[in-house]
C-alpha cells in the first residue's frame, strides 16, 4: 500500500506544474503506476493547488509552486489507501501535502519543455526533471507529462522484494487562459 501512495502523490504534484498564471485549471488527471508482486498497480491523486507563472517567451521568469493533498490518494482499494496514509508510507497526519517548486524550465523543441523541480515528500526534497508538452487551442492550455521517481528517496515504505521502488507518474491537465 505504501508503494502505491507515493506514485499518486507525485502525480498530483507534477500536474500542478503545467498551468498558466491567472488561468483556471479546468481539468487535472494525475495517475501513477508501480508493481506489487510483479503486477501493475495504479491510482490517482487530487487536491491540486498551484501558483503558476509560465511564459514560453521568457522561461527564466517562469515559476511553479504547487501542492497536492495526500488524503485524496485513491487506488480503488480502501484498505490499501488507509495503509498508505499511515506512518510507514505517507504519514498524512504529519505530512498531509506534497510540494513541488520549480528550479528551472527549458524549451526542448516545438511544444516540448523540461522542468526541473524540487519535489518534497515527508520533508525530504529531491530534484526531479519532468518533460512535458504544451498545446494551446481555443483559450485552453493543455499540459501532458510523464516522469519516474524512486519511492525510497522520500522514505515511502522500505526496501522490499515484493513492491517495486520505481513509480511512474502521468499528468494530463488543462487550464483556461
Amino acid at each position: 500500500m505504501k508503494k502505491f501512495l507515493l506514485p499518486v502523490l507525485l502525480i498530483v504534484v507534477a500536474s500542478t506544474a503545467f498551468t498558466y498564471v491567472n488561468s483556471t485549471v479546468t481539468r487535472a488527471a494525475i495517475a501513477f503506476k508501480t508493481k506489487n508482486m510483479g503486477i501493475g498497480v495504479d491510482g490517482t491523486i487530487g487536491g491540486l493547488q498551484a501558483d503558476i507563472h509560465f511564459n514560453a517567451a521568457n522561461l527564466a521568469a517562469s515559476s511553479v509552486e504547487a501542492s497536492v493533498d495526500v488524503n485524496t490518494l485513491n487506488t480503488d482499494n480502501s484498505s490499501r489507501d488507509e495503509h498508505l496514509h499511515g506512518e510507514d508510507f505517507f504519514d498524512v497526519t504529519n505530512y498531509p501535502k506534497i510540494f513541488l517548486k520549480s528550479v528551472s524550465i527549458s524549451h526542448r523543441s516545438g511544444n516540448n519543455y523540461t522542468g526541473r523541480f524540487n519535489l518534497t515528500i515527508k520533508a525530504k526534497t529531491k530534484q526531479v526533471d519532468i518533460p512535458f508538452t504544451l498545446t494551446q487551442a481555443n483559450g485552453t492550455s493543455t499540459f501532458k507529462g510523464s516522469f519516474k521517481i524512486n519511492r525510497l528517496d522520500y522514505g515511502i515504505g522500505t526496501s522490499s522484494l515484493v513492491l517495486a521502488d520505481e513509480v511512474s507518474i502521468n499528468i494530463d491537465a488543462a487550464a483556461k487562459d
